[in-house]
């Protein structure tokens, strides 16, 4: 699994392309990212005041942001006075050192992990492994991606592009299993198994969060196998890494978190598996803790006004699910751990606009990604933003080329109404040796790209301006 970019990776356009040309892959894609749809559509419909809980999450997250320095030092306050251990990590680099270091500081070997799209992020497997620490994916899903050495392709469901046949194929070569069926009991039986040896022989445990509360120091992960559990439990040391966004205030934000996730994640009404931990207890659960506080480009986010918002996200993929690029060219293409509309946003922010300079074009700003989001981030208006972004970057860079030239001619011309009448009178004599029946199907050179896949209505014999200044 990948962290976070730090190079420039292939671009959007060109890995979407061999994407689309996988019919499995789209099969694939398609069928489940229909089946969460209707699911959520279903659970949704269910609840009378859902538009109230969505405007309670947003203005809770929009909180958060606004105080969230004193958020962190009361979550720091109450994991200790619960007996827990709070570190600060400001990259990848420094939080895998400090999960390294408390594995060497109890000689663990092997780690089992849960909850581990934050961890992906930093590349906690790659760094673990030059260390000579093995670490076990124990989500279902998270577990194929990391017997096929594949990437994850969706927030909720990392091995949504593949289905039961090529599993059961990948169970049998890296499990040593000779019979196996695909059918899902006999999958899931399987991998619990092989897990199960896992949880009660490892002696440290890492894991992500959903929520951390300032208020009491508990932290909470909410899933649906079970695996959960037996990480939180089992394993004599915990480490969770928490993005510092994820934090809430106060126990009773619950209500609100913990009636939108669900929904909008798996389509639920509640998940099956909802675990909380605070600090340490003697005789129950792990008899140390550590809670990492992950900034990694975060606080540059914070510091945007216009882009921000991204870091509501509860990582719910609600705008994966519901968004038509995504549907057809799967995870994969966005090359990063937060792949769909929400990757769009946060890559470039958390990686720099020039180590993602595509994932903002990535996107036909239809809107629906802002319609589902349980905490209402208007992702079309950040696609936005960001695009603006990464030609301002061009710009400094001297590279925008001709897209950058044509951009600022027109920005002289919408500047200036003399200016714009002219263009348009240019462009009504101009346009003559491309209009076929009444369309432009086909512009020379560079603008080419306009209608490849579109064709173009052409200037009107009359403005909107003309034709009212006749009539006055």
């Amino acid at each position: 699994m990948e962290a976070i970019p730090t190079s420039p990776a292939v671009p959007f356009p060109e890995a979407a392309k061999v994407a689309l040309g996988n019919s499995q892959l789209r099969r694939n894609m398609g069928k489940a990212t229909q089946t969460i749809r209707g699911k959520r559509a279903a659970v949704v419909d269910e609840m009378p005041d859902w538009e109230a809980l969505r405007e309670a999450g947003r203005a809770i997250k929009e909180r958060i942001l606004r105080h969230l320095d004193d958020y962190l030092l009361e979550l720091e306050a109450s994991v200790q006075r619960a007996g827990g251990h709070v570190h600060w990590a400001r990259d990848a680099a420094e939080a895998n050192r400090i999960i390294a270091g408390i594995a060497d500081d109890h000689g663990a070997r092997e780690v089992v992990k849960v909850k581990s799209l934050t961890t992906d992020e930093i590349g906690l497997n790659e760094a673990l492994h030059k260390r000579g620490i093995e670490a076990t994916e124990t989500d279902l899903a998270e577990l194929i991606v990391q017997l096929a050495g594949d990437r994850s392709s969706h927030i909720l469901v990392p091995a949504i592009h593949k289905n039961r046949s090529e599993i059961r194929d990948l169970f049998r070569a890296r499990l040593g299993i000779d019979e196996l069926s695909d059918e899902p009991r006999a999958l899931a039986n399987a991998a619990r198994a092989h897990l199960r040896r896992k949880f009660l022989s490892a002696p440290m445990a890492v894991s992500g969060a959903n929520f951390g509360v300032a208020e009491t120091g508990t932290i909470s992960v909410v899933e649906s196998e079970g695996n959960g559990r037996m990480c939180l439990t089992l394993p004599p040391v915990l480490v969770s890494v928490m993005g510092i966004e994820k934090i809430i205030p106060r126990w009773q934000d619950f209500e609100v978190f913990l009636q939108l996730l669900p929904r909008s994640s798996t389509g639920e009404r509640m998940n099956p598996y909802t675990s909380f931990w605070t600090g340490v207890a003697p005789g129950d659960g792990p008899r140390e803790f550590h809670l990492i506080l992950l900034d990694n480009g975060r606080s540059k986010v914070l510091a945007d006004p216009e882009g921000r918002s991204a870091l509501n996200c509860i990582r719910c993929s609600a705008c994966l699910n519901i968004c038509p690029v995504y549907e057809r060219t799967g995870g994969h293409a966005y090359n990063s751990v937060y792949p769909g509309p929400i990757g769009a946003i946060l890559t470039p922010q958390l990686a720099g606009v020039h180590n993602a300079s595509s994932l903002p074009f990535a996107s036909s700003l239809c809107g629906a990604c802002y319609d589902v989001c349980p905490v209402k981030i208007n992702i079309p208006e950040i696609l936005v933003h960001l695009r603006g972004r990464v030609i301002q970057d061009k710009q400094r860079k001297g590279a925008a080329g001709f897209e950058g030239a044509a951009m600022k001619l027109l920005a002289r011309v919408f500047a200036s109404r003399s200016l714009f009448e002219r263009s348009q009178k240019l462009g009504r004599f101009g346009q003559k040796a491309v209009v076929r029946k009444g369309y432009i199907e086909s512009l020379p050179g560079q603008l080419a790209g306009w209608t490849a896949m579109r064709d173009v209505y052409p200037v009107a014999n009359q403005t909107f301006r003309e034709w009212w200044s006749q009539r006055s």
